[in-house]
Formats: structure tokens, C-alpha cells, sequence
């Protein structure tokens, strides 16, 4: 009923009459996501309706209240077919001011109507195969980016822009051709930069560093979710980055990582919107080239290299161990470096593991930037090997057992996700400085199987990658336990009695005999497969793995 009324109003009343029974109808379809399937024709014929309505000359009230409904019945995909024509399109491009020529966005009372016409966009060409289409043939993306231009730096306007890049980041979604138009033709990499800037009210202090207010108010919702919507639009723009990119474009990540490294520095109106902000610059981190990301750390100025200096003197004499790593002002600051942005991400990623779930989508992001930021860069590595693998000094418990951020990673290590247990073993590993003892030692044997059974790292050695030679300091708690250390678990163990020794040795005989036929037994019914190491570390079939060192046994021995 509520569609035919405005179905007979639409087509036969005048303007008051038509805003008067839409504001009524979206008033009470506001949260209307699913219709009945009953009146799906009215509601195909009060759109083309409103389409007809909106091609008109129409007092601005009268149009948003034709667009929030438009907006409403936009969500049901089975209507948008009949409408969803060319002339419609360019209907809504003209009220959302993409087809505008002028410079500027004065009137204030347009507002609301351009905004509103946004919403519709999204919709639709979410929802429409055929508006995505035309998207491509009225060149949509181009109109989208002059739009941004004109209001880039107009706070009062942050609706229009996060509208604006909400429908960027569906076009690039959608459509790949949009990706690299985006980038090279349309120059969004600076200009979507640029509206970080602009949310983020960024004042630089040298070519890479913004000031950081810690004491300052948190961002606004308006502002947080035009940010948002923007570090999504550059995912999607900057997706294959991290594989090719030209020389001449460094200067642009890294004043991007820059803007990057203030966003993860700063907090939201809520948790929740600080952790969805920190989530979408984690994102976008991962497609920004590894050598780019040397300005997320920065060295300190001359006043916070004279306070760090006063902290270290403070630390006790005994704690020598922890006196690289202090905290003055709420900086981290590591080897004459600030870590505030590395110690975000540390924080971000084990909130990520406390949840619980969703592990592929939430944590892998985070634990392979920091994996690769480790690995090309020395001084974040050994900051985060002195937040994650601190010198050991309690061995008598296990290493995946306990709350600390070793423990939680070290648990990862045998998660039944592949994919999961893979990169935070490769975190630790690098950690490690890709050294099979070093990763041994903080997490045992047994976690670490894996991992060296797909290097081919079983019999012990190192990865491919080179790092410096600076080597770890073994606390002496470590170096009294070492000896009675269990390798296969990672932690002390008591001393276990030999059960063989109080057999016989018929007792011992007759075990070992049945010991033999049962992996005999098991071996011929191929449920158990004996198998050994190669020479180069790799797992092979113990007949092989036999006969491989046999041949060197052959060719290395004296011919005399």
C-alpha cells in the first residue's frame, strides 16, 4: 500500500505533495533492506517515477526526499534492471555536481542534495551489472577525482567527500581497468594522499615526518570515516605496488608511509573505529614497497635525544639488557630511533590474536608487514626482537605456554590454518636472523618442525637471507639451564627414569623384537612410512635418504 499512495502521488501531485508522501515513505522504510517480492512491479514503477520527477526543475527539499527513497529502493537488486538506463545515470551525475565545469562548491544548500546522490550511486552501481557498465562509458572515475579536487580541502564538506571515495573504491573494486587509470591517468596516488593529509590535518615537520600531538582531541566520525574510505580507495589504486613500481615514484610512497605512520599515531572517536582505521593503514601498508617504509621510524630530535639520555642514566645498573628500549613522553624510543609506529603495529597485531578468530583476514596482514619491514630493515628487526624474543631467563615452562608475545606466536606455530602458522613462524624466523639454533632456542624443536621441514632446514643451518653479524647475548639463567634444556619441547625438564633399566635383558630383547614388528607391520600396510634426511636437510624416503649417503660414502672414500 505504501507504494501504490506514493505511486499515485508521484504521478499526478505537485511538489509539496510529492515530498510530503516520500519523506513519509523513506521515514518508514529507513531501515528497509528487504522487500517483498509482491510488490516488486510498483516499486520498479514508483522508481521510474521519481527518475521522471528528478529530470525536472524541483525545489532542492523535494529532490532529497526523491532521492532518500531512490536511495531505499535501490537496495533491492530485482528493480534496478528497467531502470537503470543511461539517462538515469547521467540524471543522478548531474545532481551530485560530476558534470559541473566550475571550479568551486558554494552553494551549501545544494549539499544534502549531492550527497544524497552519491548514496543512490553506490547502490546502484553496487547492485547493477548494467550501471557498472555505464560507469565505464560516462567515465565516472574522472568525474569522481575533479569532484575531490573541488572539495579536497573543504572541511565542512566531508560528507560529500567520503561519499565520493566510497564510489571510487566500488568502481576500482569492481572493474581493474578502473585501478590503472586511477593511477597513472588520474594521478590518484597524490590526490588520495592529499585527502589523508587533509583528515588527518597533517602539519609536517621535515620532507617525511608530521607532528604528533598525543594530548590532542581524537579525530571525528566524520573525519575518520572520510579517511577511511580514502585508505581504501589507495588499496585498491596501489594493489601491485609492492611487485613493479618505478624509481621516480619512491618519493610518493614514502611521503604516503609517512601519512601512514601519522594515521597509526592517532586514535579515533572510538575503539572501534581506531582499530578499523588502524586495520585499513595496516592494509595499505602491505602494498607499499619494503624500501619505502624506512620513514614509519625516524631519528629523534635533539630534545628527545637529551631525554632519552636521562632515562637510560636512570635505569638501574642491573638492567642493562633492557637500556636500548625506554619510553619518555609516550615515545618508544629504540637505538636512537622513535618506534611509535612499529610499537602500534607490535600492539595491533596481538590485540588481532587475543580475539581468537578470523585469523587469515586480521592477523596475516599485520604479521607479514612486519615480517618484511624486519627483514629489510636492521633497526626495526632488532626493536621487535627485543619486544617479541627478549633474552631468556625462565626455562622451566614451555615456549607456547604463558601470556607474553612469544608465547601467543609460538602457539600460532601449530594453528591448523597453513597459511596462519606459516608467516608467524617466518616472523620468528627472521626474528631469528633466519638461524635454526637461534629459532630453536625460543621455540623448541617440535613448534619449529614445520617451518624447517619446508626450508629444508631439519639438519640445522640458516636461511638464504644475509643479516649482520652481531650476535645474541645468552643471560647466565639460560646458559646454567642449557645443558638439561629438553630441545624437542624448549623448556627444563626433570630428570625422567630409564624404564629399561630395571629389565632384564630377555626384557629388553623381547621389547625391542616387538618394537620392530609393529613398525614392520605398520610399514607394510603403508600406514607409517619410515623416513630420513638428505644430505641437504630435505625429507626423503629413509631408502633413499640411506642409499644418497651411500653414494657420498662411495665417492668420498680413498681409492688406494
Amino acid at each position: 500500500m505504501d507504494e501504490e499512495r506514493a505511486l499515485y502521488i508521484v504521478r499526478a501531485g505537485e511538489a509539496g505533495a510529492i515530498e510530503r508522501v516520500l519523506r513519509d515513505y523513506s521515514d518508514k522504510h529507513r531501515a528497509t533492506f528487504k522487500f517483498e517480492s509482491t510488490d516488486e512491479d510498483k516499486r520498479k514503477k514508483l522508481c521510474e517515477g521519481i527518475f521522471k520527477i528528478l529530470a525536472k526543475d524541483i525545489p532542492t527539499t523535494c529532490q532529497v526526499s526523491c532521492l532518500e527513497v531512490l536511495r531505499i529502493l535501490s537496495r533491492d537488486k530485482k528493480i534496478l534492471v528497467p531502470v537503470t538506463t543511461k539517462e538515469n545515470m547521467q540524471i543522478l551525475l548531474r545532481l551530485a555536481k560530476l558534470n559541473e565545469s566550475d571550479d568551486s562548491l558554494e552553494k551549501v544548500s545544494e549539499f544534502p542534495v549531492i550527497v544524497e546522490s552519491l548514496k543512490c550511486l553506490c547502490n546502484i552501481v553496487f547492485n547493477s551489472q548494467m550501471a557498472q557498465q555505464l560507469s565505464l562509458e560516462l567515465n565516472l572515475a574522472a568525474k569522481l577525482c575533479n569532484l575531490l579536487r573541488k572539495c579536497k580541502d573543504r572541511k565542512f564538506i566531508n560528507d560529500i567527500k567520503c561519499f565520493d571515495l566510497r564510489l571510487l573504491f566500488l568502481l576500482s573494486l569492481l572493474h581493474t581497468d578502473i585501478r590503472s587509470q586511477l593511477r597513472y591517468e588520474l594521478q590518484g596516488l597524490p590526490l588520495l594522499t592529499q585527502i589523508l593529509e587533509s583528515a588527518f590535518s597533517i602539519k609536517w615537520t621535515d620532507e617525511y615526518e608530521s607532528a604528533i600531538d598525543h594530548n590532542g582531541p581524537p579525530l571525528s566520525p566524520q573525519e575518520t570515516d572520510c579517511a577511511i574510505e580514502a585508505l581504501k580507495a589507495l588499496f585498491n589504486v596501489t594493489v601491485d605496488s609492492w611487485k613493479v613500481h618505478k624509481e621516480s615514484d619512491s618519493h610518493q610512497f614514502r611521503v604516503m608511509a609517512a601519512v601512514l605512520r601519522h594515521c597509526l599515531l592517532i586514535v579515533g572517536p572510538t575503539e572501534d573505529k581506531t582499530e578499523e582505521l588502524h586495520s585499513n593503514a595496516v592494509n595499505l601498508l602491505s602494498n607499499v614497497p619494503v624500501s619505502c617504509l624506512d620513514v614509519l621510524i625516524c631519528p629523534l630530535t635533539h630534545e628527545e635525544t637529551a631525554q632519552e639520555a636521562t632515562t637510560l642514566d636512570e635505569l638501574p645498573s642491573d638492567k642493562t639488557a633492557e637500556k636500548e628500549t625506554v619510553l619518555k613522553n609516550n615515545t618508544m624510543v629504540y637505538n636512537g630511533m622513535n618506534m611509535e609506529a612499529i610499537h602500534v603495529l607490535l600492539s595491533f597485531m596481538e590485540k588481532r590474536i587475543d580475539k581468537g578468530s578470523s585469523y587469515r583476514e586480521g592477523l596475516t596482514p599485520v604479521l607479514s608487514l612486519l615480517t618484511e619491514c624486519s627483514r629489510a630493515h636492521r633497526n626495526i628487526r632488532k626493536f621487535l626482537k627485543d619486544q617479541v624474543l627478549p633474552p631468556l631467563r625462565d626455562v622451566t615452562n614451555r615456549p607456547e605456554v604463558g601470556s607474553t608475545v612469544r608465547n601467543k606466536l609460538v602457539r600460532l606455530m601449530t594453528h591448523v590454518d597453513l597459511g596462519v602458522k606459516q608467516i608467524a613462524a617466518e616472523f620468528l624466523f627472521v626474528l631469528c636472523k633466519e638461524r635454526v639454533d637461534s629459532l630453536l632456542k625460543y621455540t623448541g624443536y617440535g613448534n619449529a618442525a614445520g617451518l624447517l621441514a619446508a626450508r629444508g632446514l631439519l639438519a640445522g643451518g640458516r636461511g638464504d637471507n644475509w643479516y649482520s653479524e652481531d650476535e645474541d647475548t645468552d643471560t647466565e639463567e639460560y646458559k646454567n639451564a642449557k645443558p638439561n634444556i629438553n630441545l624437542i619441547t624448549g623448556h627444563l625438564e626433570e630428570p625422567m627414569p630409564n624404564p629399561i633399566d630395571e629389565m632384564t635383558e630377555e626384557q629388553k630383547e623381547y621389547e625391542a623384537m616387538k618394537l620392530v614388528n609393529m613398525l614392520d607391520k605398520l610399514s607394510r600396510e603403508e600406514l607409517l612410512k619410515p623416513m630420513g634426511l638428505k644430505p641437504d636437510g630435505t625429507i626423503t624416503p629413509l631408502e633413499e635418504a640411506l642409499s644418497q649417503y651411500s653414494v657420498i660414502e662411495e665417492t668420498s672414500s680413498d681409492t688406494d
